[in-house]
């Protein structure tokens, strides 16, 4: 079967050959996306030169350059490994965490509610406030839009220290979706339950009113009590401890649970 497509001037084209490029160009912007905001883009950007002089001159038959290069390459894999070594750890946590790894994972993000629950415990213990939104099948494009963008691993520490009231991010809710905080600082919609006024703060009203137009999940952690609260298909449920907020996560996300 012949897989030629084109002719680009005297050199044929085939399927194998975009197929492969598209796929080199998909690399190299998901490896720009996740490093953009990061001191590793320059470096990443000067990986990228080194390897189009390797090319550039390999293809000019510039003997001697090309054999620098060639020399150079084993040290290029070790350097590019020492380099960007939290940047590659990222990438593989990421990948851990997709939607067809965690397929075929039995215990699907129980991890995750393990950080949550660790960190809401520790957010009582410290006083803290908190409000955070879980993504299920509705999205919540416009919610995240109205935050602060993070695209960051969940972890117990990384959700005190947004929560701190000494951080810019602490007002408003975290967004989670797919294992990842995807924004701060989001704006939720009130509910518009009139009893709710008299009996729940700012943060549970806006846990209720969000339970209200979508079917997230949403914790709250109260700043006076220190009680922790899941809203939920428009009810809240109120002073739960750390054991049930784990039982009512894993419910809620579809989660196993690792002895099944």
């Amino acid at each position: 079967m012949d897989f030629l497509l084109f002719h680009i001037g005297f050199l044929p084209v085939t399927f194998i050959d975009v197929l492969d490029i598209a796929l080199v160009a998909l690399i190299l912007f998901k490896l720009y996306f996740i490093m953009h905001r990061t001191r590793a883009v320059q470096m990443f950007f000067g990986v990228i030169i080194i390897f189009v002089i390797s090319f550039i001159a390999e293809a000019l038959n510039m003997q001697e350059t090309t054999w620098i290069f060639h020399n150079l390459r084993t040290v290029w894999i070790i350097a590019f490994v020492i380099l960007f070594q939290p940047e590659l750890r990222r990438v593989l946590t990421l990948i851990g965490q997709s939607k067809l790894v965690r397929f075929f994972t039995k215990e699907q993000g129980s991890h995750i509610v393990d950080e949550i629950v660790n960190g809401t415990v520790e957010l009582t213990r410290r006083g803290y406030g908190a409000l955070m939104v879980f993504a299920r099948d509705t999205g919540l494009r416009t919610i995240i839009e109205s935050g602060i963008q993070m695209d960051s691993i969940v972890s117990s520490s990384l959700i005190v220290s947004v929560f701190n009231p000494r951080s810019p991010l602490h007002d408003g809710a975290i967004v989670i979706s797919n294992d990842v905080i995807k924004a701060a600082k989001c704006i939720l919609p009130l509910t518009r339950n009139p009893a709710a006024e008299h009996r729940w703060g700012t943060r549970h009203r806006a846990a209720l009113g969000i339970s209200e137009e979508t079917d997230a999940v949403v914790v709250v952690v109260s700043e006076e009590t220190g009680k922790i609260s899941i809203a939920e298909n428009s009810e809240m449920r109120y002073d739960l401890t750390p054991e049930e907020l784990q039982a009512r996560l894993k419910q809620a996300l579809r989660i196993e649970k690792a002895s099944e």
